[in-house]
């Protein structure tokens, strides 16, 4: 069993990992920590984990993150990377839900998150969590960049084609919407329930901050320089990524049988047969992906459905799938919940 710390426990992404964490079975949740919740018992806010956790937020200063074995980082983009330095370096691994350490190159990062990037050795340490793609380096981390939303169900859905040489890489689309929890817990306008219910709308055209991350992923599994199209929307619901993804067709093959072996060992990567249309309440609160291949009209254009839960495998439950590899245990161990219906 693992001694774990939650710094930042307060928000969506938060609570979701404190749901995981409170049923694994080799974790020892030590610490919870909130600067504006500091003393206030974990379950007054999240009447959820009622008889499932019973600490109370703890101020970051005094909550002896450094005798964790592990700290996760469920912050805003800027946090980690200014106090995960001093925890690797006392020997405590670091999973970070935030951004600070998914860029590789520092000037690319200070361009889309608008401030410089203070802890350049440990980006350059660190390891991109997607499991399908870096599990044996995740094994070895010490330092694990978890991936934003967006970028896990877009590269899900593209990664076996673009390994596979058969499509144009230079002209991919994505087109991605998310439910409003992506948006964090916080009041701001266009998340308020006047605002995006009944509504449906895209957003960050011009340019998303996730699109710099997929642009990486998808530009090493090609060894080439990739071209994207990336447009996100905000739906109104709570929950859940629908990528609807297009790739022009440049040499024939057996899609369906490419992405069948590229997943086949793949615990939470589920291809569902030909002609299928993946749902987003077919994975809510799941650490599943579902993938469906279509090929409309039989033409040149491939369309790749791909649905995940945003705050599990984009980011809790994925972030517990990387803590397992980071430890040793079966990489299943605490997220093998059935999806939820209605």
């Amino acid at each position: 069993m693992i001694k774990v710390g939650v710094v930042g426990g307060t928000g969506y992404t938060g609570v979701e990992l404190l749901r995981l964490l409170a049923q694994h079975p080799e974790v020892d949740l030590v610490a919870i920590t909130s600067r504006g919740e500091a003393g206030t018992p974990v379950a007054d806010m999240f009447p959820s984990l009622r008889g499932r956790v019973a600490l109370a937020f703890s101020d970051p200063a005094s909550a002896a993150l450094e005798k964790c074995d592990l700290v996760f980082f469920a912050t805003p983009n800027g946090v980690a990377m200014q106090q995960a330095p001093a925890l690797l370096e006392a020997g405590v691994k670091v999973i970070d839900l935030a951004a600070d350490f998914r860029l590789k190159d520092a000037n690319v990062w200070e361009k889309w998150y608008g401030m410089p990037h203070t802890s350049q050795r440990w980006l350059a340490e660190a390891v991109y969590g997607l499991p399908e793609v870096n599990r044996k380096s995740i094994r070895k981390a010490s330092l694990v960049a978890n991936p934003g939303c967006y970028p896990t169900a877009t590269q899900l859905g593209f990664l076996p084609l673009v390994e596979s040489g058969c499509i144009d890489v230079s002209s991919l689309i994505a087109d991605v919407k998310s439910g409003v929890s992506g948006a964090g817990r916080k009041a701001e306008t266009h998340i308020l329930f006047s605002e995006a219910s009944d509504n449906f709308k895209a957003y960050g055209v011009p340019g998303h901050r996730h699109l710099p991350e997929i642009s990486q992923g998808l530009t090493l599994a090609a060894g080439r320089a990739v071209g994207l199209t990336f447009v996100p929307h905000l739906t109104p619901m709570i929950r859940g990524i629908h990528a609807t993804l297009y790739a022009r067709i440049t040499r024939e093959a057996d899609f369906q049988a490419i992405f069948e072996q590229r997943y086949a060992k793949e615990p939470f990567v589920d291809v569902l047969p030909p002609k299928s249309h993946p749902e987003t309440r077919s994975v809510r609160a799941s650490n599943i992906c579902r993938i469906a291949l279509h090929r409309p009209q039989n033409g040149n254009t491939l369309v790749v459905l791909s649905v995940i839960d945003n705050l599990v495998k984009g980011a809790a439950g994925q972030a517990v799938q990387n803590m397992n590899l980071m430890f040793d245990f079966d990489e299943c161990t605490g997220l093998s919940h059935v999806p939820v219906l209605p």
